[in-house]
């Protein structure tokens, strides 16, 4: 009687789930390998697992199959750091973050000129965080190898919440599946990854799922601070002491201050308190103050005089890559100032490319690839998708409901949830780590935005702020690359006690 319930009970059970299931979903793929890591004199050997992962959604039903990298340390305790990381984009991979600063190789280039084409150097990492975490890297849906299930599909996973919540079900899954629920836990995020980094810190912990700390590279919260729309005068006083700052990296300011965190001290002062009042008075401004802080803005810039006035004094991102070193026929880096590139139309208003991308994309994408597949071992006839931009439809959804209090969608800003769970969870830090000649996400907006939180003052403590002579990628930059690692394993270890 016994035997026939029992086949009965997993008859039923088999029919339901063959009615309920998705039919031929392609199942999850991992190559695991043994891979090592020198640091500091030690070796460190690690199980390396590359592939992806059958994300199941709300309802334990099928929803992704998501793509990562992780690294364990061979032996490690559960209580060992883990660090789960990811680049920005929205639709970027995580190869950048994987081979410029965490992983156990690393892609060197000739920063900040170009770097020559193949063989490309792919080295040992020596400033790797494998020493004190584990990491895992994350390609979120539409990038590397992660692709909707079944009838779902990449729009469902393509927007600001969407986003948030499938990373959030990926990292929650995994720690389940792997046994590190009680480990440490970090968020590291560069660019986009930081905006996503604010508003998982919070889903999360409403999930009853505390960080133990959160990494913010190159951040943004608050979009207003990044592009220009109409009659807004914020994102051209955030700009400008980036724009200042690389003047004073090409020698584009006379009699300059040698020191240049005195001399952005100097620049926070002029933008608040002579720049600021000047735009807020639009056109009711007067002629001679128009005059004197046109002359300000030249001789912080190296920008003529004549060109602020023409442009009324606001100068956005693109007008300054083009017009910055344009008597030298030179077009600036957004990403990082201090590279400069070939510009082809000397009376062009915008910039026409980034050098800094152009200098190092093919050595970080063709490097990856080689040992994404030679050396993990991934299948080579799998599409690593750099980009979901490279995606037809690829579009993003920048609704958010973080902001309904405000009941508008003008200004995307996930500052608001990273505020909320650092007052809810008074035990939670953040590092924010900013490159003084970063035109993509630009520090001062990122000073504004911690500014405006509402936090209590031991709240506010909570963040820290660290800073380094290198643009968005800082790592790039061997002096910043030892610093970033002294600044996030300093962190790492504080927060894991």
């Amino acid at each position: 009687m016994k035997i026939f319930l029992t086949l009965s009970l997993s008859l039923t059970l088999s029919l339901v789930m063959s009615q309920e299931a998705p039919l031929n979903l392609p199942d999850a793929e991992v190559a695991t390998s043994h891979q090592q890591v020198e640091i500091d004199g030690k070796t460190i050997q690690l199980i390396a697992q590359a592939g992806t992962y059958k994300l199941r959604d709300e309802e334990n039903k099928p929803l992704a199959l998501f793509g990562y990298t992780s690294y364990i340390k061979e032996g490690a305790k559960s209580t060992r750091p883990i660090v789960f990381a990811f680049n920005g984009g929205p639709g970027s991979s995580s190869f950048w973050l994987h081979m410029g600063v965490l992983g156990p190789k690393r892609i060197a280039v000739n920063d900040p000129e170009y770097t020559s084409a193949a063989p490309y150097q792919i080295v040992n990492n020596n400033y790797s965080i494998l020493d004190i975490a584990d990491l895992v890297m994350i390609d979120p849906v539409g990038t590397g190898l992660s692709v909707p299930l079944g009838a779902h599909t990449f729009d469902e996973f393509w927007g600001v919440d969407q986003d948030i919540r499938s990373i959030s079900l990926f990292i929650t899954q995994y720690l389940i599946e792997q046994g590190r629920m009680n480990s440490p836990k970090f968020l590291l995020g560069e660019s986009y990854g930081t905006f996503r980094n604010a508003g998982i810190m919070d889903h999360m912990l409403n999930q009853g799922i505390a960080m133990n700390g959160v990494i913010m590279v190159s951040a943004v919260f608050d979009l207003r601070t990044l592009i220009f729309p109409p009659d807004d005068d914020l994102p051209y006083l955030m700009h400008f002491p980036t724009y200042a700052a690389s003047a004073w990296y090409h020698n584009q300011i006379p009699d300059k201050e040698p020191d240049l965190e005195t001399f952005i001290d100097e620049i926070r002062s002029f933008t608040e308190n002579s720049y600021a009042p000047a735009l807020f008075k639009g056109d009711r401004i007067s002629l001679e103050q128009k005059n004197t802080v046109a002359d300000q803005l030249a001789q912080y810039t190296g920008l003529s005089k004549d060109y602020w006035l023409k442009s009324n004094l606001r100068v956005t991102g693109s007008e300054y890559f083009a017009e910055a070193l344009r008597s030298k026929g030179l077009v600036i880096g957004r990403l990082d100032s201090r590279y400069t590139g070939i510009n082809q139309d000397l009376i062009s208003q915008f910039g026409s490319h980034d050098p800094q991308s152009t200098a190092i994309s093919p050595a970080y994408i063709t490097g990856f690839l080689d040992y994404f597949h030679n050396t993990l071992g991934v299948r080579k006839d799998l599409q690593y998708t750099v980009t979901a931009s490279r995606r037809e439809g690829f579009e993003w959804d920048w609704h958010h409901k973080g902001n309904q209090r405000w009941n508008t969608q003008a200004a995307i800003n996930t500052a608001p949830d990273m505020a909320r769970a650092l007052s809810r969870d008074p035990n939670m830090k953040v590092l924010i780590l900013n490159g003084y000649y970063d035109i993509a996400t630009v520090f001062y907006g990122v000073e504004y935005t911690i500014d405006h939180l509402g936090l209590t003052p031991e709240i506010r403590d909570h963040i820290i702020m660290k800073y380094y002579e290198a643009g968005h990628m800082m790592y790039t930059h061997h002096p910043s690359l030892i610093k970033f690692k002294e600044d996030v394993g300093s962190f790492i270890l504080e927060q894991s006690k």
